[in-house]
C-alpha cells in the first residue's frame, strides 16, 4: 500500500487532465484495503478509481482517491459447456479479455479493447458491439465502505440497465468492488456479429472467438484514439433512448436518422449521428475537440483543463437539443 498526498492525477485518468488529489492510496491487496478503511482518521470523502478511463476531473479532488491494484484470474468452476471465472478488480479489462480469447473461452470477445479495470465494469455495465457485461455476469464481491461488511451481489441484485447499475444509484459511493465472477463458454458458442462492422467483414466466414476479437480490436482502433496520443475517455455520451412517438417524429423529420429498436415502445438513437449533424466532427476549440473518426469522442489535444472539456461537451449538448430536442446524457463521471 502506498499513500501519496497532493498527488497529480494526470497519469491516473485517460483524459490526461492534470488535477490533484488531496490523498491518493494505491492498494495491492484486499487485506490492506480493510486496514486502510478501518482507520479512524479516514473521514474524508472517498472515490474509488479504476483505470481512470471513464472520468473527467474538472477540479482538484479534496478527499481520498483509492486506486485498487489487486490482481488475479481464477477458474473456480466448470462443466461441459461453461466456466466460471473470478477476476480481481485491479486487472485490466482488456488483459482479461485477451486471456479468455487465448484460452478459447467465449462471451467477452465483443468487449475487446475496452479500457479500464475489471472492477469498474459492473458499475457502468460496459458494452460494445451488441454485448453487455450483464450477458456474462454471475456476481461480484466487495466491501461496504461505512460498515466494512463484505457483500456478494448476483446479476439480478446489481439491477443492470443501459450503462447503469445499482452502483450508480442505491450504492453510489458506498461500495468498493474487489472481484467479479463471469460465466464464459467453452464449447459451442453463439457468436454475435449483428453490429454492422462485424457483419460486413465476418458474415459467411467460419467464426472463431479470436476472429471476432481481432475484428473488434481493428474496428475500435480505427474509430477511437489511443489516450497516449490524445487524452480521451472513449464515448463521452450515451446513445439516447426515445419512445415510439418521439421516434416517429424524428423519422418523419430526419429519414436518415440511425436507430436501434429496443422493444415495441423504445428506440436507441445514434448520438454520434446527432453530433455529426450538428457539425461538431473535427471541430476544435483551443486544446479541446471532437475526434475526426468518431463524433462521440471528445479529445484533449494537449493541455486542456477539465473545465474546458466540460464546457465543450455542454456546447455539444446544447446544440443537439436545439436541433433535435434530445437531451444527451454523459457516459463519463464528471467531478
Amino acid at each position: 500500500m502506498e499513500v501519496v498526498r497532493n498527488c497529480s492525477l494526470k497519469k491516473f485518468n485517460t483524459f490526461n487532465v492534470d488535477e490533484k488529489a488531496k490523498v491518493l492510496v494505491e492498494i495491492d491487496k484486499v487485506g490492506d484495503l480493510f486496514t486502510f478503511l478501518s482507520k479512524e482518521n479516514q473521514k474524508d470523502k472517498m472515490l474509488v478509481l479504476g483505470g481512470g478511463s471513464n472520468i473527467l476531473f474538472t477540479k482538484s479532488y479534496e478527499g481520498i482517491i483509492i486506486s485498487l491494484k489487486n490482481k488475479g484470474i481464477e477458474l473456480i468452476d466448470e462443466d461441459e459447456n461453461n466456466v466460471l471465472v473470478e477476476v480481481s478488480s485491479g486487472e485490466s479489462w482488456n488483459d482479461f479479455v485477451l486471456w479468455a480469447v487465448e484460452n478459447n473461452f467465449g462471451g467477452v470477445e465483443n468487449l475487446s479493447l475496452i479500457p479500464g479495470n475489471v472492477g469498474a465494469a459492473p458499475i457502468q455495465n460496459i458494452g460494445a458491439y451488441g454485448v453487455e457485461l450483464k450477458d456474462i455476469f454471475h456476481s461480484c464481491k466487495g466491501i461496504m465502505i461505512d460498515s466494512l461488511n463484505e457483500f456478494e451481489l448476483t446479476k439480478e441484485e446489481c439491477e443492470f440497465n443501459y450503462r447503469s447499475s445499482i452502483f450508480k444509484s442505491t450504492y453510489k459511493n458506498k461500495t468498493i468492488i474487489t472481484s467479479v465472477k463471469l460465466i464464459l463458454t467453452k464449447s459451442k458458442h453463439n457468436f454475435n456479429i449483428e453490429y454492422k462492422g462485424l457483419k460486413e467483414n465476418l458474415l459467411g466466414k467460419e467464426l472463431t472467438i479470436k476472429k471476432i476479437s481481432d475484428q473488434v480490436i481493428r474496428i475500435r482502433k480505427s474509430k477511437l484514439p489511443d489516450p497516449k496520443s490524445y487524452g480521451n475517455c472513449g464515448s463521452f455520451f450515451k446513445n439516447p433512448i426515445v419512445n415510439i412517438s418521439k421516434h416517429e417524429y424524428l423519422l418523419n423529420k430526419f429519414p436518415d436518422i440511425p436507430f436501434f429498436k429496443i422493444d415495441n415502445n423504445n428506440y436507441k438513437i445514434s448520438a454520434a449521428w446527432l453530433i455529426d449533424q450538428c457539425n461538431f466532427k473535427n471541430k476544435k476549440v483551443k486544446d479541446v475537440g471532437v475526434y475526426s473518426n468518431q463524433p462521440l469522442v471528445i479529445i484533449n489535444h494537449g493541455n486542456a483543463k477539465g473545465k474546458d472539456i466540460l464546457h465543450f461537451a455542454n456546447e455539444i449538448k446544447g446544440t443537439v437539443y436545439g436541433n433535435f430536442e434530445i437531451e444527451l446524457e454523459e457516459e463519463v463521471l464528471i467531478l
